[in-house]
């Protein structure tokens, strides 16, 4: 190897990628194969897969053991934030990658993230996700809610203030030291927006990638597109919540032309389907977190009584 080339890899920053999973075995097969075809050197990074209390994926380690770093944990049921912390607390790497086993990432994807940790070591980056599954309708009215938000809230790349958990990466050590993600929240549902504001409450800075590409490959049909907006909004009291106590204010929420730009955004790119019914389904998704909302709002308080 030329001693330029040598001296490069040597100072390629060592990643932990943590991927939790649950009962997604050929989601997760898929993942792993991507990992597997990074265009990043082999020893400077490890896959840690955290089993949160599914099936034993035992099938799909033995054909990719040869090609990736990989080591399979096992936990009892405890939700997607504590399958990230186990897997961070097992961590040996420098930096902590953090992916969805229905997921797969581009090639490029971990040399992205290493660009740009190196400028900005101490910052959470965030990179963009992409919808795999562009022929179905509410898998694509999901992605672009979620391409919306990142719009809105990360305008300038170097001020971020919102990535989603399934293609982030941050300093292991500075991850530990805010307590990683919260707990408390066991649901798939804002505690990447808790993460995000508690990072920045901390005075940490947050920069956006978008060379840094996941693909998400979430089948949705009209019922689980509902539930999981519900959900969210059952997720957004609590971090509502939770914010508000953290800077002592009431909780607080979107101007109203966050809700009427949401609507017209199908009309801005070019889609596979119908502007009319991604509109109308971003308006549903709205409705659905807002029932959310107002159903963990009114659970809480009858708790309290």
């Amino acid at each position: 190897m030329p001693l330029a080339l040598e001296s490069r890899v040597r100072e390629e920053p060592f990643f932990s990628i943590i991927v939790p999973t649950y009962n997604r075995e050929e989601q997760l097969t898929r993942c792993l194969n991507s990992l597997a075809g990074l265009d990043y050197p082999r020893d400077r990074f490890e896959v840690l897969v955290v089993n949160d209390g599914g099936a034993r994926p035992e099938v799909t380690f033995g054909s990719l053991a040869r090609d990736l770093n990989v080591q399979l944990t096992h936990q009892k049921h405890a939700g997607v934030a504590a399958a990230r912390n186990a897997g961070a607390a097992q961590a040996s790497g420098e930096f902590l990658a953090f992916t969805d086993d229905d997921c797969w990432t581009d090639s490029h994807w971990l040399r992205a993230l290493a660009t740009t940790l190196r400028r900005w070591p101490d910052h959470l980056i965030g990179g963009r996700t992409v919808n795999a599954l562009p022929h179905n309708l509410c898998s694509t009215a999901s992605q672009l809610l979620a391409s919306y938000v990142y719009d809105y809230y990360n305008r300038e790349p170097h001020a971020a203030r919102f990535f989603a958990s399934n293609n982030i990466a941050v300093s292991a050590r500075r991850f530990r030291m805010i307590g990683g993600f919260d707990c408390t929240y066991t649901r798939a549902a804002a505690e990447d927006r808790e993460l995000c504001d508690r990072w920045r409450y901390h005075g940490h800075g947050m920069t956006y990638v978008p060379e840094a590409v996941v693909y998400h490959a979430h089948e949705l049909t009209f019922p689980t597109f509902w539930r999981q907006h519900f959900n969210y909004g059952r997720g957004a009291h609590q971090f509502h919540r939770a914010r508000a106590l953290r800077h002592r204010g009431r909780i607080k929420i979107e101007p109203p032309s966050f809700y009427s730009n949401l609507a017209r955004c199908p009309w801005r790119d070019s889609q596979p389907h119908s502007p009319v019914l991604l509109a109308c389904l971003l308006i549903l998704s709205q409705g659905a977190n807002a029932a959310g909302f107002f159903w963990e709002m009114f659970n809480r308080s009858t708790e309290q009584d």
